[in-house]
């Protein structure tokens, strides 16, 4: 298939995006990898007018530290990600997601900023054009039906993100820029709930980096852990974030258990991450947690795989993820 006639700008500063976002008002797209964006214009189920291309934008693609604090422009290759030491030991649970996120070409080319923004999918949406006109138009493409639930008032496609569940594990902030000035957002507020509005971003808003706290101030155990079909390429049928903070089997002064490619939009499990908080890394408490797991999802598809398969795997997700940290 080939790509629909579209518009390129090669911008070269921030300030020369956020300028072409508002001029186009929500026609045009940022392109930094691609990898995602590019497969759904040849399958025309998203048609901007106008390309902005970000990648030659120096700030986009620059790491450093501030008061401690881990600064990720959002143009940041995958690949790139993975060679920073200061990734790979002071931030496994984001290194671990990374190198489990599709291949090595695609991690060549791919963005954090553009996993973080990764559109939601669907069976019935994720098809040829030819093949989508057989069907009612959905919420994700104009309509006012949802294919996999019935009579649902809201689309119900999957976020299928690897690095979304570890940046609300880490307690990542993300900075969006437009002409009015940058605005700070907090992950567990980003990721809504929604197939279709699936992210708190303007369509004048640019998101330029990624800013994650220190983790060396306080012990802190994570894990992060995927199931997928093949172990590079596919999207995973689930991934599971944790980070606990404190000391085992005292209890923790903060824990985070996070379920991600189930829903719309990762999942928070509290009851789960409050019994191990209040109980430590234990084989009761692992069991409980695992257990109650599957209750926290709330209304799931049927969608790449079946809903009592999810709410069975993300409770068996979670015990892995505890039974690896109790043994660190």
């Amino acid at each position: 298939m080939r790509l629909p006639k579209t518009e390129y700008i090669k911008a070269l500063s921030i300030n020369e995006v956020i300028a072409n976002l508002a001029e186009a008002d929500s026609k045009a797209k940022i392109l930094a990898g691609g990898t995602d964006l590019l497969v759904n214009m040849k399958h025309r189920l998203e048609m901007p007018e106008i390309l902005i291309g970000i990648k030659s934008i120096p700030e986009l693609s620059s790491l450093s530290k501030e008061n401690g604090m881990l600064k990720i422009g959002s143009a940041f290759t995958l690949s790139n990600l993975l060679k920073k030491e200061e990734i790979k030991n002071d931030y496994p649970i984001l290194y671990d997601s990374i190198k489990s996120l599709a291949s090595m070409h695609i991690r060549n080319t791919a963005t954090i900023g553009g996993n973080i923004c990764l559109n939601t999918r669907c069976w019935y949406y994720n098809q040829p054009k030819l093949w989508r006109d057989g069907r009612e138009l959905c919420h994700k493409t104009g309509g006012t039906v949802c294919h996999a639930i019935k009579k649902s008032g809201r689309c119900y496609a999957i976020n299928s993100s690897d690095t979304a569940p570890v940046m609300i594990a880490l307690d990542a902030e993300f900075t969006l820029t437009s002409k009015e000035g940058e605005r700070k957002v907090k992950a567990t507020d980003f990721f809504k709930d929604n197939g279709k509005s699936h992210i708190d971003i303007a369509n004048d808003e640019l998101l330029t980096s990624i800013t994650i706290p220190s983790q060396r101030e306080e012990k802190t155990l994570t894990y992060f852990h995927k199931i997928s079909s093949r172990r590079g390429i596919d999207f995973g049928y689930g991934n599971v974030a944790i980070s606990l903070k404190g000391e085992k089997n005292k209890g923790y002064s903060e824990a985070k258990i996070v379920i991600g490619a189930m829903t719309s939009a990762p999942v928070l499990l509290k009851k789960a991450a409050s019994i191990i908080a209040e109980s430590g890394i234990t084989k009761k408490s692992i069991e409980e947690a695992s257990n109650i797991a599957a209750t926290e999802l709330g209304t799931l598809t049927n969608l790449f795989t079946s809903a009592g398969y999810k709410r069975k795997l993300a409770s068996a997700l979670v015990k892995k993820a505890l039974e690896a940290l109790s043994e660190k």
